[in-house]
């Protein structure tokens, strides 16, 4: 299994909780239909950095599929322009 964890911040002047919500309605609903992906959180961050995600993935191979995955892009372009930073870790169990 690999855990997918990210943090970012949002560009200035964004209704942080309005995104979280936003982001969390486009992205975790992709359980269950992308293949590899096992679970997927959004939740507000309340210190340091704006949100996290936090995943699981079967595999590394999962991983990489659900980059490129379709869903996952359409998912993204809901909400990227709103994104500021981002940080990530990958780690295998």
């Amino acid at each position: 299994m690999v855990k997918h964890i990210v943090l970012y911040t949002l560009k200035d002047g964004v209704d942080k909780q309005e995104a979280v919500k936003l982001i969390a309605s486009v992205l975790e609903p992709l359980v269950g239909k992308i293949p590899g992906l096992l679970h997927l959180e959004i939740r507000q961050a309340f210190q340091g950095m704006d949100y996290a995600l936090y995943s699981e993935f079967e595999s590394r191979e999962a991983l990489a599929a659900y980059a490129v995955h379709p869903l996952h892009l359409e998912a993204k372009g809901h909400f990227s322009h709103l994104l500021n930073t981002r940080v990530a870790a990958d780690y295998q169990v």
